[in-house]
């Protein structure tokens, strides 16, 4: 009797320990976003980003690109650091935000290095300024004609703000993407929000719109794989046939005063959510 009772119990604690293991998964999961939502609902961000949440979507953005608390997430050009808010903080305890910035060193013209210096500077100053969320941050310099993020097959995921139509017009978008390629994981993500033109545009193209079709055959020039599309950052109220291109629009808004009712009603720009990855084989 004492052996079928034992046997019995013994049952059961394995069922509930085998019912216990889904759960316990189940905790990380919401442990982690839990955690992004304390980032993005943090004290320490200027309220000015914060404004910009409703045309940016930080939490449906970066759960698209599957970014978790414990990668390595490499963000290109942050400057000036309205991710940075969320991802370093998020990112500190268990992973590592690194952003990459251009060196001003690699630029020929006084201007341009002065400029690039004064971005870098900016990011830096608030890292410093607030240890207790971004002393673990890192910041790398990389020249855009020869990229380089970091050590080869280091990074789990990189990400892409707003900046592909800089690329296209200084010639540097397939150095770049090559870049992101080689730096990331076999299996990384690589994660890519643009402000997105009606169709291809030339190469002459100044209104900084990208066809959305014309960044896949970029990012598949380098060897990735489109993962996923996402219409979380679409307006369709963009016209995308402003004189002054898309920063016409907010935050820019370069625009007479006369106007700002009519720009501050469409909003920010339409923009396309594209996730790839590097294949594993």
């Amino acid at each position: 009797m004492r052996t079928i009772l034992l046997a019995a119990v013994l049952a059961s604690t394995a069922a509930v320990a085998v019912a216990a293991k889904p759960e316990a998964k189940s905790m990380v999961t919401n442990g982690m976003g839990a955690a992004l939502d304390a980032a993005i609902a943090g004290s320490w961000r200027d309220p000015k980003n914060v404004a910009r949440d409703v045309y940016r979507h930080p939490k449906q953005t970066l759960s698209f690109f599957k970014v978790r608390g414990d990668q390595t997430v490499i963000e290109i050009t942050p400057s000036p650091g309205w991710y940075s808010e969320i991802l370093a903080p998020y990112l500190r305890e268990n992973g590592q935000y690194i952003a990459a910035v251009i060196d001003p060193a690699s630029q020929a013209e006084q201007k341009n290095r002065d400029y690039y210096k004064k971005n870098r500077d900016i990011l830096q100053k608030k890292f410093d300024a607030d240890a207790a969320h971004y002393d673990r941050a890192k910041i790398v310099a990389f020249d855009p004609k020869n990229p380089v993020f970091g050590p080869a097959n280091s990074a789990d995921v990189v990400l892409t703000f707003r900046n592909v139509h800089n690329w296209r017009m200084a010639g540097t978008a397939p150095q770049m993407f090559k870049g992101f390629f080689d730096v990331l994981k076999p299996g990384g993500v690589l994660g890519v929000v643009e402000h997105r033109a009606k169709a291809d545009v030339p190469d002459t193209d100044k209104s900084g719109y990208v066809g959305q079709a014309q960044l896949i055959a970029m990012a598949k020039a380098a060897g990735f794989v489109l993962d996923g599309t996402s219409e979380v950052n679409a307006n369709p109220r963009d016209t995308k046939d402003y004189p002054g291109g898309v920063w016409t629009l907010p935050p820019t808004n370069s625009h007479d005063a006369k106007d700002d009712a009519k720009y501050k009603a469409i909003g920010e720009s339409d923009r396309m959510t594209l996730r790839f990855v590097k294949p594993r084989a």
